[in-house]
């Protein structure tokens, strides 16, 4: 199987996304941001996310994330996110060492977390300087086991953000993704988020993400510490160049509605086996429950990744065909049987 579902990472790049790259590929242009394919992504990011928006873009995703942290943050600050947080688990050190971020874990559902355990976070907060001051939340939409926050959910967190005086980040890896499961633009995806990171490598980019900034006073902040956290590309040309070619058509629609579609594919094939994910199937991952004793063998056979002792995660691409997804049913029927 050369198209397999260990993760989007894994996918190729779009065809129209090298094709972006060829055509920014003539000629010089000036460096750091001063070209025009930069300031084409400006221009269309202040039409998606509102006249103050800014956008960063960036290496990958840990570096959006701990960009925006810093952004965000005050040294004696810390960041709120849930106990599945990408942020929190799977960036190794790289908020601490890099951004300073001191990260405090709360309670999720399915990856999602609730202003209740964002208040109770403010709410044990003594407010001396012996412990870390709370001062944002992150979340990802969609979520590390695929769920999405719904436009109501959003506007709840935003609301107890409100309440505490806090940020609100949303990183949007997979936003695309949750923007076609709630069938909404981008925007209304990330509603309330005062700065997202954009995933583009997910979605058929080659190494491209970007924080992009609503609040003004973070991407002045953000401006200055894109440099100082090695995030700054000399030739940006070829990073905007994608992030511009997912953004000023449907590209990144078209992307997540086929990442999606196979994932949906294969949640009703599996319920034909007998099985439920482990989590709701709402963008492009599948969580799937095995035997503890049969999980060794169809992690090391089937192009699925390990989740836990008795889950393996299937996330689906841009490219996945729908045979592909018919391969995987087969070849965990047979291991199942």
């Amino acid at each position: 199987m050369t198209r397999g579902f260990h993760s989007d990472n894994a996918s190729g790049i779009h065809p129209r996304i090298l094709e972006a790259i060829a055509r920014a590929n003539t000629g010089h242009a000036p460096a750091y941001g001063s070209d025009r394919w930069t300031a084409e992504l400006d221009e269309r990011v202040r039409e998606l996310f509102g006249e103050h928006a800014e956008v960063f873009p960036v290496f990958n995703g840990t570096g959006a994330n701990v960009l925006a942290a810093q952004a965000m943050l005050e040294p004696w600050e810390a960041l709120i996110a849930g106990g599945e947080s990408h942020m929190l688990n799977d960036e190794s050190t790289a908020p601490q060492r890099v951004g300073g971020t001191r990260m405090l874990a709360i309670d999720h559902v399915d990856a999602k977390v609730s202003p209740a355990g964002m208040a109770a976070v403010f709410d044990e907060y003594d407010g001396t300087v012996h412990r870390p001051k709370p001062a944002a939340l992150t979340i990802a939409q969609a979520t590390e086991m695929g769920t999405v926050y719904s436009p109501d959910e959003l506007a709840a967190l935003r609301a107890e953000a409100d309440r505490r005086g806090a940020r609100l980040h949303i990183d949007g890896a997979r936003l695309a993704n949750a923007a076609v499961s709630l069938g909404v633009s981008l925007t209304e995806a990330a509603a309330g988020a005062d700065c997202l990171s954009f995933g583009g490598t997910k979605n058929g980019l080659l190494g491209a993400e970007a924080l992009i900034t609503v609040d003004p006073r973070l991407g002045e902040r953000a401006r200055w510490l894109r440099k100082s956290s090695t995030q700054l590309a000399s030739k940006m040309r070829f990073l905007s160049a994608q992030l511009l070619a997912l953004l000023e058509g449907d590209l990144w629609h078209e992307n997540a509605t086929r990442a999606n579609a196979a994932a949906t594919l294969l949640a009703e094939r599996l319920a034909d086996l007998g099985i439920t994910p482990a989590h709701p199937v709402q963008a492009n991952a599948v969580f799937i429950p095995v035997p503890a004793e049969k999980l060794p063998a169809i992690a090391a056979e089937l192009p699925v990744h390990p989740w836990t002792a008795t889950v393996v995660r299937a996330v689906a691409s841009f490219d996945t065909e729908d045979e592909d997804v018919e391969a995987l049913v087969r070849g965990l029927a047979q291991h199942l049987r």
